[in-house]
């Protein structure tokens, strides 16, 4: 993990020993993962950008879980990763390290590489997704 975005690397050190080993583990895998995509403290979490276009990030939510979120997750047809909002978004959400199966999210960041709707342009369009890839 050499490459980890320094801000990164700070935001996961200031969460609670346990929401720091989830978050570095996934930090971890999705730059394994996502070894082309640029990555930063986006709307205070981290988040990783294919193209400008965000791919995957994470965030802890008030019931203590750490929440994986794909922008594009709903295309990915996976039965681990929950609806999320009311666009194309998906999640996984982690209370223990122990809960992170990395074969699935493996699997999963490929799928963001091949799947992904333009949420980079979603206020150009008013709010309309089309579908990239």
């Amino acid at each position: 993990m050499d490459r980890m975005n320094d801000d990164i690397k700070a935001y996961n050190q200031k969460q609670a020993d346990d929401r720091q080993a989830i978050c570095e583990l996934l930090a971890k895998e999705i730059y394994k993962g996502l070894p082309k995509a640029e990555s930063k403290i986006w709307h205070g979490h981290p988040v990783w950008f294919l193209d400008g276009n965000p791919i995957a990030g994470y965030a802890p939510r008030k019931d203590g879980s750490i929440n994986l979120l794909f922008w594009s997750g709903q295309s990915f047809d996976e039965p681990g990763l929950q609806k999320e909002g009311s666009f194309k978004a998906a999640e996984a959400r982690y209370t223990d390290v122990l809960q992170i199966n990395t074969e699935d999210l493996s699997r999963w960041l490929k799928k963001s590489q091949d799947i992904q709707w333009d949420y980079k342009n979603i206020v150009k369009r008013r709010g309309v997704l089309e579908r990239l890839k």
